[in-house]
């Protein structure tokens, strides 16, 4: 893992889905960061189960058959823009808690 800034790209940031990736060709690279260590640019909005933060966070580089899963405390962005092909699935967390509402 490494520290990588070098994008002005926001973070995204979920509280009813987290999100699964796996990559099924390509490679790309991914940032992400607890929540908390982030500052917020845009607030949630339940609408579209997104927030967008700004900050620094550890980077890897994802190739295909593997996976990411980004989780509801972490906030996320993709480095660069290589095509790839992937499957993302959003998984709910409301059945069991939410706090949101």
């Amino acid at each position: 893992m490494e520290t990588d800034s070098a994008t002005d790209a926001l973070f995204t940031g979920h509280r009813r889905y987290f999100e699964v990736h796996y990559y099924l060709q390509g490679q790309q690279k991914i940032e992400y960061a607890p929540k908390e260590t982030l500052q917020v640019v845009e607030y949630y909005r339940d609408e579209t189960d997104r927030e967008y933060l700004k900050g620094c966070g550890e980077t890897v580089e994802v190739h295909e058959g593997q996976i990411v899963i980004c989780d509801i405390h972490e906030a996320y962005r993709f480095i660069c823009n290589n095509a790839v092909k992937k499957v993302v699935l959003k998984v709910t967390i409301e059945d069991g808690y939410f706090h949101n509402k």
